[in-house]
């Protein structure tokens, strides 16, 4: 049975709430969790937490929300209950309107829907788990009974990028994934930055999925005395990882999760799009 598609006008489309996809890596112990703490106790009352890293020490005297998942199965049902169910697939697959039907008739899973901010700690943590899970399965196997790595990678990039994608149709809500910053070196040791996620494909497909990349670092202005900041758009002089769709971020931004979301969701103007043809370019 096909879903009716139904133009949406556009005075309809400009009032919808929309909440923004981001993804916030950053080395350890910088303080990505932290960020916690610049959110307001209104903001905080609709977010929930996803504790899949057991790491929430630095925030554990905040107000807010929180599930641990412990297993693939668990992260895939939160998907489901928040991004709501997907029409196009069977009622035997994960994230159809059956499994969201059935995830519903359990009431402290039904009130994940009533929050409106997501903070996932972490991504890195999810991919291990899928990774986990991905081993276990019958297709992770030969015929001999042998593990199958190439199956088994396979099968978890689809899954990770599923449940992305999953998390990503979760229009009204704002959704925040963590994860470790790390350098990595190729054989022509050419070093680039990295979010640290179990699985190449994910990462490539990645920055396609979520709205904002936004790297916490520390960033020293020449005064020997580095400071916390959010780098927010690329290229930035650093090499790192940034990525602004909004077109509302600064190149720097403070480190307050709070502002920033305010920013990305709030009414604020986009900055000019300009655009330099190749005569331009070589003239400057």
């Amino acid at each position: 049975m096909s879903t009716k598609l139904r133009v949406i006008p556009t005075d309809k489309r400009l009032a919808e709430k929309s909440g923004a996809k981001i993804l916030l890596i950053g080395p350890s112990g910088v303080g990505k969790t932290s960020t916690l703490r610049t959110l307001s106790a209104e903001m905080r009352a609709s977010t929930a937490v996803f504790d899949i890293e057991a790491g929430l020490i630095a925030v554990s005297d905040l107000q807010f929300a929180s599930v641990r998942p412990r297993t693939w199965d668990d992260c895939r049902n939160l998907a489901c209950i928040l991004g709501g169910p997907n029409p196009a697939l069977p009622a035997t697959a994960t994230y159809s309107e059956a499994h969201f039907n059935e995830l519903m008739k359990d009431d402290e899973l039904a009130k994940l829907a009533s929050y409106t901010t997501l903070f996932i700690d972490s991504l890195t943590g999810a991919g291990r788990l899928c990774f986990t899970w991905a081993e276990q399965q019958p297709e992770a196997f030969t015929d001999r009974g042998r593990k199958d790595l190439r199956a088994i990678y396979g099968l978890h990039a689809r899954s990770m990028i599923g449940w992305l994608n999953q998390l990503q149709h979760a229009r009204e809500r704002t959704v925040i994934f963590t994860a470790v910053l790390e350098r990595n070196t190729d054989e022509l040791n050419i070093s680039t930055w990295q979010p640290q996620i179990e699985g190449a494909k994910t990462g490539r497909e990645l920055p396609a999925i979520v709205d904002e990349i936004i790297t916490m670092q520390w960033i020293d202005f020449g005064d020997r005395k580095p400071v916390r900041a959010f780098v927010c758009t690329n290229p930035n002089p650093w090499g790192y990882p940034a990525k602004d769709r909004s077109g509302k971020l600064e190149q720097l931004e403070p480190p307050n999760l709070g502002t920033l979301i305010e920013k990305l969701t709030g009414p604020g103007q986009r900055k000019p799009f300009v655009v330099v043809s190749p005569e331009q370019s070589a003239q400057t």
